[in-house]
């Protein structure tokens, strides 16, 4: 006796396919948001901004 039940054709990928791209559209956005805002004046200096020299003690 087979331990899973029968296995039937169903496609997955292809009708989920446009929201995993909007799901990586949101995911661009968020991360080019986020780069921009760690570049201005009030984040520059922030010793939590990770594009700060890790050096400066």
């Amino acid at each position: 006796m087979a331990l899973l039940p029968k296995k039937f054709p169903a496609p997955i990928a292809k009708p989920l396919g446009p929201f995993f791209a909007a799901g990586l559209v949101i995911l661009y956005g968020i991360n080019s948001a986020q780069n921009a805002l760690s570049q201005t004046a009030e984040y520059k200096n922030d010793p939590r901004n990770p594009n700060q020299a890790a050096a400066k003690h």
